[in-house]
Order: structure tokens, then C-alpha cells, then sequence
């Protein structure tokens, strides 16, 4: 008769361990971190043009955005037409990707084929101008 209490205690005390639910949680949380993909943006905005022919923006791609007022941004800093080759290169080094330029309607031609033959001559093997759809 005591081994059948004995039997119904450890019964009533039994309870669900949670703790492989938790490693299960925690292991698609790192999971979904390291897959995510992260796209560099310049940090500026800027009034693009608007093209019949556009298509959609891959996601590795390098960014560099030239302002209305001259500027050529990569990752929030002015890096000048000159910095752009050395700044594209270093990029490319880690993987090729393409390159696209967003250009204010207001950018002279001269100064975006300036920033186009330097991001060529780094090596860059596909450079794109960012439009509106």
C-alpha cells in the first residue's frame, strides 16, 4: 500500500522541462541573426531620377550616392571622386559586387562618369545609377 502512494505522489509532482524548448528558441534566434543580410545604405537622400527601364536593387551590393551639392557619400562619410577607387577596391577585395551609384537629378554628367570611370577602374565589374521606378 505504500508503494501505491509512493507511485501517486511521484505522479502528481511531475512537471513539463522547459529547457530544451528554450536551446530550440535560442538556436533559431542565432540562426535568423547570422542569415540576415545587411545592405550598407549612404546615408543620404537623394532626389533620384526616374527611369522606364528600372529593375529591382540586389541586396550585396556597394552604395555610393552623390549629393546635389558635389558630394560623393559611402557609409555616412565624403569620400570625394578621388576616394572612390581605393574605397570600391577595398569593397571588392571581400567578394565582387556590383556598384550602384544614386545620383541626384541635379549632378552634373561630368562629375557622375568621373565617379563611374573610378569605380571601373577599381575593378568593379557591373556599375548601375539607382532610379525611381
Amino acid at each position: 500500500m505504500r508503494a501505491n502512494l509512493q507511485k501517486r505522489l511521484e505522479q502528481q509532482q511531475q512537471h513539463i522541462d522547459l529547457s530544451p524548448l528554450l536551446d530550440v528558441v535560442f538556436i533559431l534566434l542565432i540562426f535568423f541573426i547570422v542569415t540576415t543580410v545587411f545592405v550598407k545604405e549612404t546615408g543620404v537622400e537623394v532626389d533620384k531620377p526616374q527611369a522606364l527601364s528600372s529593375q529591382k536593387l540586389e541586396r550585396n551590393v556597394i552604395m555610393i550616392a552623390i549629393t546635389n551639392s558635389g558630394e560623393v557619400i559611402y557609409d555616412n562619410s565624403n569620400i570625394t571622386v578621388s576616394g572612390v577607387r581605393n574605397t570600391v577596391s577595398q569593397l571588392l577585395k571581400n567578394r565582387p559586387q556590383p556598384v550602384v551609384i544614386q545620383a541626384d537629378k541635379q549632378v552634373p554628367t561630368e562629375l557622375l562618369v568621373q565617379v563611374i570611370d573610378e569605380s571601373k577602374l577599381a575593378g568593379a565589374s557591373s556599375v548601375n545609377i539607382a532610379t525611381v521606378l
